[in-house]
């Protein structure tokens, strides 16, 4: 038996040396890059209207912004986790960086749709990959006590790119134009790529994860029922979310700086949420997404009958659903199959960047062919059908991890 076997847990603990303050540098040089990236792929669907205006196109054919990366990432997520072999994980971080400030400067320089999908499909290479490592080297940065901590920190950059993403860029947008979105969105990749030049240390590959993982996680029945429900789950928000600035713009009349006004308190009252329902969300894990997707599908079905404040207020309840879903459906996901961390993660990656594209993809088909109001229709009615694929697990009080695996 090893030695360290012998020492209790307190003791193993008083052993192992303090993280020090370049570690930490480190893991916020990582956070930074979840900013950087999430802030990224959502920044089109606050500045849609412009972009399409600019490209003469559709905002449905400009809401393949959001498709493409998805897509991309979708692939690209378990392709290098499995196929990035033993390269050096601080090399790999860095060279999709690197990838992500090409993405925004062909994006801010794209004359054409074609060169504009071009710079979005870089980004799904990147965004894939970036998941794919960075969530699994944050518990390397530092001491293992505080593995939990420095990966909770990293969230936190997820977090509030998902309150400052869209506005940011629409704010920008107003101020100068949405090819200056995309150059600020560049510089703060460029910044995120010397923080992590600077502070990561080497991070020599470890054994990823191995294909008859994914195959065995795969070949599991509520598995894959769980990936529908997070797929379903997160399409209805982003069939509708993705067209939401149109919608604002267009059916209910808002100005530019009203849209940033309302969008900033979507992601505010989001992170909020997110924060105050994690207990809930663990303790009684069916009810409380099951309501926060009742709340959003009556958020998505009123929106069209609504006019002025009401409006408004229907967004920002939108958002108090919308903060607590990710947690929802990433904890459902999680507790699917415990025995099997990498492959659930791989796939949590895969569905969630499918749902965007695919969600965003089919709300802008029906922009074009029936205008925005379709598309909360759609998303409301996909949201629906997620609630009974849930439904399908039963509604047994008994934890969620025991009843998906009997």
């Amino acid at each position: 038996m090893n030695d360290m076997h012998a020492i209790p847990a307190t003791s193993a603990l008083a052993l192992e040396p303090p993280s020090t303050t370049r570690e930490w540098l480190s893991v916020a040089s990582v956070a930074l890059g979840a900013f950087a990236f999430v802030t990224t792929e959502y920044l089109p669907v606050g500045i849609l209207p412009q972009i399409a205006n600019s490209l003469g196109i559709t905002d449905g054919v400009a809401g393949l912004m959001v498709t493409v990366p998805g897509i991309v990432a979708a692939i690209s997520a378990p392709a290098i986790m499995l196929g990035a072999g033993k390269m050096n994980r601080r090399h790999l971080l860095l060279l999709l960086t690197l990838v992500l400030v090409a993405s925004n400067l062909m994006s801010a320089l794209a004359p054409s749709l074609p060169i504009m999908l071009l710079g979005r499909g870089l980004l799904g290479v990147a965004l894939g990959g970036f998941w794919a490592v960075a969530i699994a080297a944050a518990g390397r940065l530092v001491s293992e006590s505080k593995a939990a901590k420095a990966t909770a920190l990293i969230f936190g950059g997820i977090t509030l790119a998902t309150v400052l993403g869209v506005p940011f860029g629409t704010f920008v947008s107003t101020l100068f134009s949405w090819r200056v979105s995309f150059a600020a969105t560049a510089g703060l990749a460029l910044l995120t790529l010397l923080a992590q030049w600077l502070t990561l240390p080497s991070l020599p590959s470890r054994e990823g994860l191995q294909g008859r993982a994914l195959l065995g996680f795969l070949a599991r029945s509520n598995a894959r029922r769980s990936m529908l429900l997070l797929g379903t789950v997160v399409a209805a928000h982003f069939t509708a979310y993705t067209y939401i600035a149109p919608f604002l713009a267009n059916e209910a009349g808002y100005s530019p700086s009203a849209i940033t006004a309302i969008l900033l308190g979507f992601g505010l009252l989001g992170m909020l949420a997110n924060f105050a329902m994690a207990g809930s969300i663990v303790r009684y894990l069916r009810l409380s997404l099951g309501a926060v997707v009742v709340l959003m599908v009556i958020a998505q079905l009123a929106l069209p009958a609504l006019n002025g404040w009401g409006v408004a207020l229907a967004v920002l309840v939108w958002g108090v659903a919308y903060g607590a879903i990710p947690l929802g459906v990433s904890t459902w996901m999680q507790l699917t199959s415990p025995q099997l961390p990498e492959a659930s993660s791989a796939m949590l990656v895969t569905t969630f960047q499918v749902a965007i594209a695919s969600g965003s993809l089919f709300g802008g088909l029906m922009v074009d062919h029936a205008g925005v109001s379709s598309a909360l229709w759609l998303g409301a009615g996909i949201g629906v059908l997620g609630l009974a694929v849930m439904l399908s697990f039963g509604i047994s009080k008994a934890p969620i991890a025991e009843a998906l695996q009997r």
